[in-house]
């Protein structure tokens, strides 16, 4: 042995040649330029005549922003065979079971995930172990547990908190952003995977609503919410709500209200279309027929909310990484929102740019300029005429560091 083996690289140096660039800002793509990357950031981007010698040619590949997913579970466990198996991991299982995801997810192109219930705390684990090259995966902006009512929705796994009336709220609040939360997800209604609920159920006060935003508000977080039906959106958004997750049965009305408060979207329109997924994981027939017919309605409330000008961020819920319908899920899901309404170009900005906004992080992450992360993916087809090109991710890079080279274009 030569020497000492080091932890996983989390950043490196590269000068990529040979790419059509698509970075977030402009999408409009730009050929003959060369993106320099010196310690994980990116230092420039040079006409591609100026630039230092190659250390990668990308052959004419499309480049953008590694993508960012805004519905993100690791320790996912549904109703059903596959979720119980989850359930029944320990925790250390557990903790091996999502760096695998987070692995799987990272090798799909997703560089930065927002997740939005975690089990016990494995989340924080998980991130640090990231941080420090103990295991490969995306960055990680978590909420850590998610926060019901006695009974709501998610109650019955160990990614939820629980809590009832406005002083439980507020220690519920302050109980995640303890153990390090970005942000905080609040359950103000019924779901889909809720055997003794509906979509239509509304599961908080208004005076628990407001104790949770008012609390993370103060701490610095913002606040998102499962959420279906359109009055017990429009309360929460009233208070302050900055993202609604799923929106199942937006009106009119509540989108427009959505728009003027600036409460982003995160339609998740995969999960309402997800058939063979479920059919993978076991999930009975009253949660699939609850999701399935709730697809026409989902589909039209996401429309509703382009309409009126609602900002609109790509989230999965399913693992970003599921083989799901020829792709993964989270290409799926792009697809999804450009079949309802949404532009290639736009779709890339509810993938890239936008995210980073939402996570106040737009001087790191969803674009690339000089200094931002060198997290990005190519493709040999153009994301901004059709986002079923990223059918064709062959490369990833988070950080300066190679994850994915399909084509061996390292030599």
């Amino acid at each position: 042995m030569s020497g000492p083996v080091a932890p996983l690289s989390t950043h490196g140096d590269a000068v990529l040649t040979g790419l059509r660039l698509v970075d977030g800002i402009d999408l409009v793509p730009r050929a003959d330029l060369a993106i320099v990357v010196r310690d994980g950031l990116i230092a420039a981007i040079l006409p591609a005549n100026e630039a230092p010698a190659s250390t990668i040619d990308l052959g004419g590949a499309f480049v953008m922003p590694g993508l960012i997913n805004m519905h993100t579970h690791f320790s996912l466990s549904l109703p059903g065979a596959g979720g119980d198996a989850v359930s029944a991991l320990s925790e250390h299982d557990l903790a091996l079971y999502m760096a695998d995801g987070a692995r799987r997810t990272l090798l799909s192109g997703v560089t930065t995930v927002r997740c939005v219930a975690e089990k016990d705390g494995a989340d924080f684990a998980l991130r640090r172990a990231i941080e420090q090259g103990h295991v490969p995966g995306p960055r990680i902006y978590t909420a850590g547990r998610s926060l019901c009512c006695t009974g709501g929705h998610g109650h019955d796994t160990d990614d939820t908190l629980e809590c009832d009336g406005p002083d439980a709220f507020t220690r519920g609040v302050r109980s995640q952003v303890k153990q390090g939360a970005d942000l905080i997800k609040i359950m103000i209604s019924g779901g889909i995977a809720g055997e003794h609920e509906q979509i239509t159920t509304p599961q908080l006060t208004r005076e628990e609503m407001a104790a949770a935003i008012t609390t993370a508000h103060a701490w610095g977080r913002k606040v998102t919410a499962h959420a279906g039906p359109a009055a017990i959106i429009a309360e929460a958004v009233e208070l302050g709500l900055d993202c609604v997750e799923h929106g199942y049965e937006l009106t009119p009305e509540v989108a427009r209200l959505m728009a003027e408060r600036g409460a982003a979207l995160v339609p998740t329109l995969v999960v309402t279309r997800a058939g063979a997924f479920f059919d993978d994981l076991g999930v009975p027939p009253w949660m699939q027929e609850r999701s399935l017919n709730a697809g026409p309605r989902h589909l039209q409330s996401y429309r509703y909310a382009l309409e009126a000008g609602v900002e609109v961020l790509l989230g999965s819920d399913m693992p970003p990484f599921w083989d799901f319908e020829g792709t993964s899920a989270v290409v799926r899901e792009m697809e999804h929102m450009q079949a309802g309404g949404l532009s290639a170009p736009d779709v890339i900005r509810a993938a890239t740019a936008g995210p980073a906004g939402w996570l106040d992080a737009s001087g790191a992450i969803g674009t690339l300029a000089p200094g931002r992360f060198a997290d990005l993916i190519a493709m040999p087809e153009d994301p901004t005429v059709s986002a079923s090109a990223l059918r064709g991710i062959d490369f990833v890079m988070k950080g300066g560091v190679v994850v994915r080279d399909d084509e061996g274009r390292m030599r």
